[in-house]
């Protein structure tokens, strides 16, 4: 991992936490003045909790169980006054922009270990791994897929298929959207998709990918020919990229592009295997799901990386061909 990169990110942790917290206590100070019974009611309380804490602690069950009565009634007391009381959402708890680690870019698990949080995590391959790969998640999502830029033309000998492009790419969406639904499901398919350039297959990874994060997962987007060379450099010494090749093997999910595009050697389709195959594998009840986006069609994908590979592919992808017309050609032509 980046040091520096974690330390800078770590220290935007720490002013996003304290800016959270500072603007809670800003908000439940103006409410308490404006509801100044219940921060009386709040300070008998707070004061009441060390009075139990001093009674156990000196072994005084009558008293300890007394103030405990008197707590009841007083949390009581506050439970009805709330209830007829419109509390602002900043007031009820500080809002962090990560609810998971509460914005110190860490999460204790079950077993007491601490690691980092996914959302921290995101950042890092972000900066360090995807770069530009998957910036633009703001345009290119659900909300701006445009089904009226496939035809709803049945052109069987154009585009070898008895359904519009329209038609394809709606189907195309019902899967992508359950692959996105039961991402947690280990019997559900990874993606595969296949066709031509300028499709919106990139598109539909990115819409994908979004909806991914926006459920706390981890992406990490690489191409095909940049990923396997990474990889071939780490394996021959040539590079420290165990980091690299660690997250492309465990990430949530791994976006692998231009497949296809890669120059080849026995060892890249070994390698390729490999990640294909390790991330086929549930370890620790951690499911990991792959898109993986080329320009070759099937019989192309057999005969360019074996039958290992393709095996893989066919058995365990949904695989989608998309077809129709250009779609930035269009895009161009509009313009």
């Amino acid at each position: 991992m980046n040091t520096s990169t974690l330390n800078t990110l770590l220290k935007e942790y720490e002013k996003k936490k304290f800016n959270a917290e500072l603007k809670f206590e800003n908000a439940k100070s103006s409410f308490y003045k404006l509801h100044p019974y219940l921060s009386e009611i709040n300070d008998k309380l707070n004061s009441t909790a060390l009075d139990i804490s001093k009674a156990i602690l000196n072994g005084d069950f009558d008293l300890e169980n007394k103030l405990k009565q008197d707590f009841e009634i007083l949390k009581s007391k506050k439970d009805n006054l709330l209830k007829n009381i419109n509390i602002p959402i900043e007031a009820k708890e500080p809002i962090y922009e990560c609810p998971i680690c509460k914005d110190t870019g860490y999460i204790t698990l079950d077993n007491n270990k601490t690691v980092l949080c996914n959302c921290i995590k995101q950042k890092i391959f972000d900066i360090d791994f995807n770069k530009s790969n998957i910036g633009n998640l703001d345009k290119e999502n659900f909300d701006n897929f445009n089904l009226d830029l496939y035809s709803d033309t049945v052109d069987v000998k154009k585009y070898n298929a008895k359904i519009s492009p329209r038609q394809n790419i709606i189907n195309i969406k019902e899967i992508a959207t359950n692959f996105i639904d039961n991402f947690d499901d280990p019997d559900e398919k990874n993606l595969l998709f296949l066709g031509n350039t300028g499709l919106g297959k990139t598109f539909l990874s990115n819409c994908i990918a979004k909806e991914v994060l926006d459920n706390k997962k981890t992406v990490l987007y690489q191409t095909s020919p940049i990923m396997l060379d990474n990889i071939i450099d780490y394996r021959f010494g040539k590079s420290d990229l165990k980091e690299v090749y660690d997250n492309i093997i465990n990430v949530d999910l791994l976006v692998i592009d231009d497949l296809g595009a890669e120059s080849l050697n026995s060892f890249k389709i070994t390698e390729l295997f490999n990640i294909i195959n390790a991330r086929l594998l549930s370890t620790n009840n951690n499911v990991r799901k792959t898109i993986i986006s080329t320009n070759l069609n099937m019989n192309n994908l057999f005969e360019t990386y074996g039958e290992r590979i393709f095996s893989r592919l066919a058995s365990y992808y949904s695989i989608c061909r998309f077809f129709g017309d250009d779609i930035r050609l269009l895009n161009l032509r509009k313009k």
